[in-house]
């Protein structure tokens, strides 16, 4: 299967379906990137992210707002909501026992998370986990590359879990490894997700963002300036 990418704010988005991208992942070990436009903006002021999200292996359109700017640019891309897609790799890599790991979020949190992901799935075997409140960056690093994991779930936060899974690569080129922000917390029972409807109509974010009023403050101005410049970049301006 060839990867085919369309560019949009110079980052090259991958065309893939769910399925597609699933297949791809499995058989081409690698970072995915789940890119949203806090992190294309992000990634506009940081040359050193532009570069983690250009040599990533899988670019995913997590974010509605970058379906919405692809769409805007003539391509019909849909988005692969990235919790979606790191469950499916859960069940996937499960159906073998490969060895998964997880990094991230707080102690209980992720601790939650694995217990309540064996009870879905049996045959899930973890490796290795490990809260996001470390501050030693070598040793979790060389505890995750001696832990021989082939998928890797990491809930840094962006850009930070992005940072880590670039460096996590070099010491485990064979595995999959993904950046999934707060998909722990959801797998932990702590949060909810968005009811389905609002998942279908890709209105998660105003879910999240009614539940969540500090969230308003990330999501504008930085959506509607977003899809501006993706106007501008439409029409060369």
């Amino acid at each position: 299967m060839n990867r085919t990418t369309v560019k949009l704010q110079s980052f090259g988005i991958d065309t893939f379906t769910f399925e597609e991208a699933l297949e791809y992942i499995i058989n081409n070990p690698g970072q995915v990137v789940t890119i949203n436009p806090e992190m294309v903006q992000c990634a506009k002021n940081s040359p050193e992210f532009a570069e983690v999200i250009n040599s990533a292996d899988l670019v995913i359109p997590d974010g509605i707002g970058v379906e919405i700017g692809l769409k805007i640019l003539g391509y019909k891309v849909r988005r692969i909501a990235g919790i979606e897609f790191a469950r499916k790799l859960v069940d996937r890599f499960s159906e073998n026992s490969s060895p998964v790991a997880f990094v991230g979020a707080r102690p209980e949190i992720v601790k939650k998370a694995v217990e309540n992901l064996k009870q879905e799935t049996p045959s899930l075997n973890v490796c290795y986990v490990q809260d996001g409140y470390f501050k030693d960056d070598e040793r979790v690093l060389n505890e995750l590359g001696n832990s021989g994991a082939k998928l890797v779930l990491v809930a840094l936060g962006s850009p930070k879990q992005e940072f880590f899974i670039k460096r996590a690569k070099e010491l485990l080129p064979d595995a999959v490894m993904i950046g999934i922000g707060g998909s722990f917390d959801v797998w932990s029972g702590v949060v909810k997700r968005a009811p389905e409807i609002y998942q279908k109509l890709g209105l998660e974010w105003l879910y999240r963002t009614v539940k969540e009023p500090q969230r308003f403050k990330r999501i504008f101005p930085t959506l509607p300036l977003f899809i501006f410049k993706v106007v501008q970049e439409k029409f060369g301006a």
